[in-house]
């Protein structure tokens, strides 16, 4: 597996009783995910989701967060109009997770955050650890949900949705499972053994597995045409400014904390 984490240096893949368990590894920047980082884990993805090396997949994070969502600092840095196709790298995330022939599971062993929170939406469970949060700051910094999220989010979430985007609002773990953005909460030390037997019950010999995720997973035309009006939206407030001086001044708060 030494290939795999070569691009960006901040993905680990270990296969561990037959399961792909993909640590995101940046742990100095809470997993920020770069632009190579979301590359290199829609590639992970469609490698391990044939099912011809692994039962299923794992997606977890090192250290105290699951990932703070876009490497805003990179964000900040590009060009005008660039924040598009970069949000576009994540979508890429949401295709190839949902098109996997093995079940996905993120083991969210800290806060996931913006476009890493959404991400989770597309994985066919998620469990946590007593510290996971799921927070979607966009509404408040300028920013548009993307990943899908107009759809994946209400579909667990209910009509609570729209009071977590427009809010901004942290949510732990008890309310994550109550409101169903989590399955289970264990114990950070049993996360990732606990994903692997998810995997296992589900993948047993003889299993229909891959029928039941394409009957089970949204149809992906309508997770595609999600993304299209995603994008869309998001161009009115990155054309207007609002995306880039809200990165600014929500690195500059963050950053001015000792």
């Amino acid at each position: 597996m030494a290939a795999w984490g070569a691009e960006s240096g901040h993905i680990e893949v270990t296969v561990q009783n037959a399961v792909a368990v993909v640590t995101l590894r940046r742990p100095d920047r809470l997993n920020a995910l770069t632009a190579d980082m979301r590359r290199e884990l829609a590639a992970i993805l469609r490698h391990f989701g044939d099912g011809g090396q692994a039962r299923g997949i794992v997606v977890t994070g090192a250290g105290r967060a699951f990932s703070a969502g876009l490497d805003l600092r990179e964000a900040a840095g590009l060009a005008p109009g660039g924040l598009i196709a970069d949000v576009e790298l994540f979508h890429d995330i949401t295709r190839a997770a949902l098109q996997t022939r093995v079940p996905v599971v993120g083991a969210l062993n800290g806060i996931a955050v913006g476009g890493a929170c959404e991400m989770t939406l597309c994985f066919d469970a998620r469990i946590g650890s007593p510290a996971a949060e799921f927070f979607l700051p966009e509404n408040s910094i300028g920013l548009t949900i993307s990943n899908a999220s107009s759809v994946l989010l209400p579909r667990l979430a209910g009509h609570k949705a729209m009071r977590i985007v427009m809010e901004s609002a942290r949510i732990g773990a008890r309310d994550g499972l109550a409101i169903g953005l989590l399955d289970e909460i264990v114990e950070q030390a049993d996360l990732i053994e606990t994903a692997i037997g998810l995997v296992h019950r589900w993948t047993q010999p003889g299993a229909a597995t891959a029928a039941h995720l394409r009957l089970l997973r949204p149809p992906l035309a309508v997770i595609e045409q999600a993304m299209a009006a995603e994008t869309e939206a998001a161009s009115g407030p990155e054309a207007a400014g609002l995306a880039a001086a809200g990165i600014s001044r929500f690195l500059h708060r963050h950053e001015a904390r000792p």
